[in-house]
């Protein structure tokens, strides 16, 4: 159970350590671009600006979500709290969402009265702001993938998406400029809305991928294979009769019935279940409880 509880600890460290840089990060992103969208009149970056913004809400979600999830199992929750993290995740593809619309409505309204036509030519400072923000929120985007996967963290991984949008809002945005400077307005508006499908595009895929994990599903079959031939290389396992598997959140759950010979003790036929037990549980971080039944050797 220590090594259980230093592993879900470490994995909140994680995301908090994470979040923290992510939060920093784009609260310095948000008044560069206000402030770059502001002085050159680009609706465009004020848009990216609002994007950004959105981020650092959306990573206190991760950080709470990170933080219930990680709770010990209770009375009322037996099978621990992993899912909250999957309902965090739920709530940012629905914030991402609605920024999307949000960004994308103004470029459509923008278009069809012919807002752009009063726009001025944007100046240095945008393009300027706009690249800055493509690197920085790419970066971060594989700087949190990689930790999410790491951790098999919904809610970071849904974050990392975020990163992603943005670096993709932030081309959107560059185009809106390069049409500005070129003296095509309406690139600014056009690229507004371009921002917002793959905005929408980025919500649904974090929705759909939140949803599947909270349906109990099993493992996969590579995964299975791995746990059965894990079983089965313990002194004293004859045969693995029965394997199942349920994901629970981002966590593992095993049922499973193995052969022993009929003719060992009850402490020894324990002994053998026990050893399969911490062997299952050292070998694959994401199963949290296996419950095993020994069988007689041919009477099961």
């Amino acid at each position: 159970m220590k090594y259980k509880k230093s592993r879900m600890n470490n994995s909140v460290k994680t995301v908090m350590r994470v979040s923290a840089v992510s939060i920093i990060l784009n609260v310095l992103l948000t008044v560069f671009k206000f402030a770059a969208g502001a002085l050159s009149h680009s609706g465009a970056m004020v848009s990216d600006a609002v994007h950004s913004a959105s981020d650092v809400f959306s990573t206190v979600i991760v950080m709470i979500g990170a933080k219930l999830s990680g709770k010990a199992s209770d009375k009322e929750h037996p099978y621990g709290h992993e899912r909250l993290e999957c309902v965090a995740a739920i709530l940012l593809s629905s914030i991402l969402f609605g920024t999307g619309l949000l960004i994308g409505y103004k470029g459509i309204d923008s278009i069809i009265t012919k807002q752009y036509e009063s726009l001025q030519q944007t100046g240095t400072i945008a393009f300027i702001a706009a690249v800055v923000s493509i690197v920085l929120k790419e970066l971060m985007y594989w700087y949190t993938k990689i930790s999410a996967k790491k951790i098999d963290s919904p809610s970071l991984m849904a974050d990392a998406w975020h990163h992603r949008s943005d670096a993709l809002s932030s081309v959107g945005a560059l185009i809106g400029i390069g049409g500005s400077v070129l003296g095509v307005a309406i690139l600014d508006p056009l690229a507004s809305v371009i921002i917002c499908v793959f905005i929408l595009k980025a919500a649904f895929d974090i929705y759909v991928d939140a949803i599947n994990k909270m349906i109990d599903h099993s493992c996969d079959s590579d995964t299975e294979d791995d746990i059965r031939k894990c079983a089965l290389s313990q002194n004293g396992v004859l045969a693995v009769d029965l394997l199942n598997t349920r994901v629970f959140g981002n966590r593992i759950y095993v049922e499973m019935e193995i052969s022993a010979d009929g003719k060992l003790s009850l402490d020894e036929s324990h002994s053998i279940a026990e050893s399969v037990h911490e062997n299952v549980e050292k070998q694959f971080p994401k199963v949290k409880h296996i419950m095993i039944h020994v069988n007689p050797e041919n009477k099961h």
